[in-house]
């Protein structure tokens, strides 16, 4: 499903502040193998924007939010591994 032109660039913001919360959480705590440095930490935030502002339709959000599921505690109750799941997640961060 196309993402209309209108909802596009609220959907990436949404997503982005919340994807990098996430990750400045990781960082903060040194729970994530990956985010060892500063280095580390800035390579991943520019990979990300760089991901989300491609983003164009329903299934590329998708896409991008499996692929950083890694960022979701099991605590969230969020499903993020389906597509009903990351729809109502982009809702939740709509609100």
């Amino acid at each position: 499903m196309k993402i209309n032109s209108e909802n596009k660039q609220r959907i990436h913001d949404v997503l982005l502040s919340d994807l990098q919360r996430r990750i400045f959480k990781q960082y903060n705590e040194r729970t994530s193998e990956f985010l060892r440095t500063d280095e580390d930490y800035d390579t991943t935030q520019e990979l990300l924007v760089n991901r989300i502002l491609h983003l164009e339709t329903l299934a590329d959000v998708n896409d991008v939010v499996i692929e950083y599921g890694d960022l979701f505690d099991t605590y969230d109750d969020i499903n993020v591994f389906t597509l009903e799941g990351t729809m109502n997640y982009i809702f939740k961060l709509l609100r």
